[in-house]
C-alpha cells in the first residue's frame, strides 16, 4: 500500500508547494506544475525515475484533459462560430504548418517527413494555458477571446486528420499495414458514431434510475476509457478516442450532469498533465544540445509569431488586437505530445528527433505565460480617465458597487424613494455614459480595502455588491464582513453555487443576476397556454418555497441535495403488455 500511496503522496506534496509559491511570483500556476514535475521527475531529484511509469501518468493526463476538451464542443457551438473556426483558424494553422516545416527542413536540416510533423505539432497551441490566460484577463467571453477560442477549437479539430497524415507518412504502412490499417481505424470511428448516436442516451438513462452520483461518473468515464481502448485497437492514439468520446457525450441529454460531475477533477487533471510534462523534461538533452534547442525554440517561436500576426492583421485586428493574439500563441502545446509518439510509434521520428521536438514544446509552454505577461505589461492600453474622478471622502446610506445594467435598475428603487447612494465603477467608459444621463458615479475599484474607506464604506447602512465577477465579490465580502461590519451586505450572485458560497459568508442577502427575470418568463409560459392567473400565482410560490429549501440544504450538503424539491421530467417507461 505504501508503494502505491508513496508516488502520489510526493506528485500532490510538491505541487501544493510549488504552485502557490509560483503564483506569488507572479510566475503562474503552469509553470508552478512544470517546476514541481522537473523537481521530482528523473533529471533532479529522481524520485521518478521509471520512464515508462512517467509515460502512463502523462498519458492519463493528456487522455482526461482531451474528455473534458471535446465535451465543450457541443455541434452548436462548432456551428455558430464556423465562420472564425473554418477561416480564421484554418489560415493561421495551415500557414503556420507550413512556415515551420519550412524552417525545420531548412534551417535545421530536418527530412521532409520529420520537418512536416514538428511544425504540426508546435502550431498546436496549448488550449490548456491560453485558456488559463483568457480566464485570468477576463477576456473568454469578448469579441477577441471568441477568436481565439475559434482556433483553439479548430486545433483541436486537426488532431484527427494529423494522425491520418502521420500514419501515412509512415515508411512501415507503405508495406503491410497501409489501406487495412486506414479501413480499421474508419471501421472504429463508426463504431463509435453508432454508439453516439443510438447507444449513449439509452445506457445514461438506465444509470441514472439508480439515482447515485457515482454510478453516473463511473459510467462516464467507462465511455472514455473504452473509447480510448478502441482507438488504440485501431492503431490510432488513445487521447483521441477519449477527445471523440467527449465530443459523443456534448449531444448527449446527460452532459450537463456529466460536465458537472467532471468539473471538480479538471484541474486536478490538468495539474497531473503539467507534473508529467515536467517530468517528461530531460535535462540531459538540454545540456548536450542546448544550442540547437534554443535555436530551434527561437526560430520555430518567430516563424509562427510572424504568421500568427499577419493572419490577424488579414482578418481584421488591429495591430495591438495582433500583438496580444501572437503573444499568447507562441507556444506549442499538449497535442504536439499526442503527436510525437504516434509519429515515432509508426517510425516517422527517431527516438533523438521526439526527445528534441517534445523539449522545444515543453520550453515554450514552460516560457508562455512569461511572454504573455511580458506583453500584458508592454501592451497595456490606459483607458482615458478624462471627465472621471476618484472616489474620495464619498458620503452614502448605501454604497453601490458595479452601475452595469444590474446595479443601474437596482439603483434607481433607492433613487426614487429619495436615498442618498454613493456609487462606484472601475470602468472610466461607463462613469461616462452614466455622466451622460444625469447619473454621478465615481472610479474605484471596489475590491481595494483604500477604496472602500473612501467611498464612505465605515458611514454607509449598506453595501450593494452589483458586479458580475463572482472572485472580486467574494474578496469584496471578505472585505467588508471584516472592516465595516455595521453595513448590511447585499449582494449579486453569479450562479446557484456562487449564491451558497455568499450564504455560507454570511451576506445579508443574495440574489442570483437570472432568478427573478427566469420566474417571470416561466409564469408567462403558464400564462400563454391558458393558465389562470390563481394557478400562475400558485406554481410561484410553489417553485419559490423549493428553491429557498433546496438552496437551505445546499448550504449544509453538497450540490446535490435537496434534489427531491427539484419538478423533474417524466422518463418514458419502456412499453410492455398491459396488466391482465
Amino acid at each position: 500500500m505504501g508503494q502505491t500511496i508513496g508516488p502520489v503522496v510526493v506528485l500532490m506534496g510538491a505541487a501544493v508547494i510549488a504552485v502557490p509559491l509560483f503564483r506569488r511570483l507572479g510566475l503562474g500556476s503552469v509553470l508552478g506544475y512544470f517546476g514541481a514535475g522537473i523537481l521530482v521527475g528523473p533529471s533532479v531529484l529522481g524520485l521518478f525515475t521509471d520512464a515508462r511509469s512517467i509515460l502512463h501518468i502523462s498519458e492519463l493526463g493528456v487522455v482526461m484533459f482531451l474528455f473534458v476538451i471535446g465535451l465543450e464542443l457541443r455541434p452548436h457551438k462548432l456551428w455558430a462560430m464556423r465562420g472564425q473556426i473554418f477561416g480564421l483558424g484554418l489560415a493561421q494553422v495551415f500557414s503556420a504548418i507550413g512556415a515551420l516545416a519550412l524552417t525545420g527542413y531548412f534551417a535545421f536540416g530536418l527530412s521532409g517527413p520529420a520537418a512536416f510533423v514538428a511544425g504540426a505539432g508546435f502550431v498546436l497551441s496549448s488550449t490548456a494555458v491560453i485558456m488559463m490566460a483568457l480566464q485570468d484577463r477576463g477576456e473568454m467571453a469578448s469579441a477577441e477571446g471568441q477568436k481565439s477560442v475559434a482556433i483553439l477549437l479548430f486545433e483541436d479539430l486537426m488532431i484527427v486528420p494529423l494522425l491520418a497524415v502521420v500514419a501515412f507518412l509512415s515508411p512501415v504502412s507503405q508495406g503491410q499495414s497501409g489501406w487495412s490499417g486506414v479501413l480499421l481505424a474508419v471501421a472504429a470511428l463508426a463504431v463509435l458514431l453508432g454508439v453516439a448516436r443510438w447507444g449513449l442516451d439509452p445506457f445514461f438513462a438506465l444509470l441514472a434510475r439508480s439515482r447515485t452520483r457515482e454510478v453516473l461518473t463511473a459510467g462516464a468515464l467507462l465511455v472514455v476509457l473504452c473509447a480510448a481502448l478502441l482507438m488504440e485497437f485501431a492503431g490510432l492514439s488513445m487521447a483521441m478516442g477519449a477527445f471523440l468520446a467527449g465530443v459523443m457525450l456534448s449531444s448527449s441529454s446527460y452532459r450537463h450532469q456529466i460536465e458537472s460531475d467532471i468539473e471538480p477533477f479538471r484541474g486536478l487533471l490538468m495539474g497531473l498533465f503539467f507534473l508529467a510534462v515536467g517530468m517528461s523534461l530531460d535535462l540531459s538533452i538540454v545540456a548536450a544540445e542546448w544550442r540547437l534547442l534554443l535555436s530551434m525554440l527561437f526560430w520555430f517561436m518567430v516563424a509562427k509569431g510572424i504568421v500568427v500576426h499577419v493572419v490577424a492583421r488579414l482578418f481584421g485586428a488591429s495591430n495591438h488586437q495582433a500583438l496580444h493574439r501572437t503573444s499568447m500563441f507562441l507556444q506549442g502545446g499538449e497535442f504536439a505530445f499526442v503527436l510525437y509518439a504516434a509519429a515515432l510509434s509508426v517510425g516517422v521520428l527517431d527516438e533523438r528527433e521526439n526527445a528534441l521536438f517534445a523539449t522545444v514544446v515543453i520550453l515554450s509552454m514552460a516560457l508562455s505565460p512569461l511572454l504573455t505577461a511580458m506583453a500584458d505589461r508592454f501592451l497595456r492600453v490606459e483607458k482615458s480617465m478624462d471627465g472621471v474622478e476618484h472616489a474620495r471622502d464619498l458620503k452614502g446610506r448605501v454604497l453601490v458597487i458595479g452601475f452595469g445594467r444590474f446595479g443601474q435598475i437596482a439603483s434607481q428603487l433607492l433613487l426614487s424613494s429619495g436615498v442618498k447612494l454613493a456609487v462606484i465603477d472601475k470602468d472610466p467608459d461607463r462613469i461616462r455614459d452614466a455622466e451622460r444621463f444625469g447619473f454621478k458615479v465615481f472610479f474605484g475599484e471596489g475590491t481595494r480595502l483604500d477604496t472602500l474607506r473612501h467611498s464612505g464604506a465605515a458611514e454607509a447602512d449598506a453595501i450593494m455588491v452589483c458586479i458580475d465577477e463572482p472572485k472580486a465579490a467574494n474578496h469584496i465580502v471578505e472585505l467588508a464582513r471584516q472592516e465595516f461590519p455595521q453595513a448590511r451586505l447585499l449582494v449579486r450572485s453569479y450562479d446557484r453555487g456562487h449564491a451558497i458560497t455568499l450564504i455560507r459568508a454570511g451576506v445579508d442577502y443574495q440574489v442570483r443576476e437570472t432568478v427573478e427575470s427566469a420566474y417571470l418568463m416561466g409564469a408567462e409560459g403558464l400564462r400563454t397556454l391558458g393558465f389562470s392567473e390563481a394557478a400562475v400565482e400558485e406554481a410561484a410560490s410553489d417553485i419559490r418555497q423549493r428553491d429557498a429549501e433546496r438552496l437551505s440544504e445546499q448550504i449544509h450538503g453538497d450540490e446535490l441535495s435537496g434534489r427531491d424539491h427539484l419538478h423533474l421530467p417524466v422518463v418514458p417507461q419502456p412499453l410492455g403488455r398491459p396488466a391482465a
